[in-house]
């Protein structure tokens, strides 16, 4: 049984090998500040409610906390920094 194991191919490749770690896993190192690493997104084509057709999305990547804001599609960069500052 050994000698058939030992040459058949499917059997090699499927084997769990046991062998010793080459090193210790080390954990991420997380942020100890929030809001460091944000992404940002728009969600745009929506139907106007109160003069407001496009949505901000503010997510913090560490805690996954998000900010919706509603804008237009005509603001400008000066106007979405200040939401931005405003409203995040």
């Amino acid at each position: 049984m050994r000698k058939y194991i030992d040459n058949c191919n499917m059997c090699q490749i499927m084997k769990n090998w046991i062998e010793a770690l080459v090193r210790k896993l080390k954990l991420s190192e997380i942020s100890k500040k929030l809001w460091i690493y944000l992404m940002i997104d728009f969600i745009t084509k929506l139907p106007l409610v109160a003069g407001k057709d496009v949505i901000l999305v503010v997510c913090n990547k560490l805690s996954k906390m998000m900010y919706f804001v509603s804008t237009t599609e005509r603001t400008s960069v000066e106007e979405l920094a200040k939401l931005f500052r405003d409203n995040v």
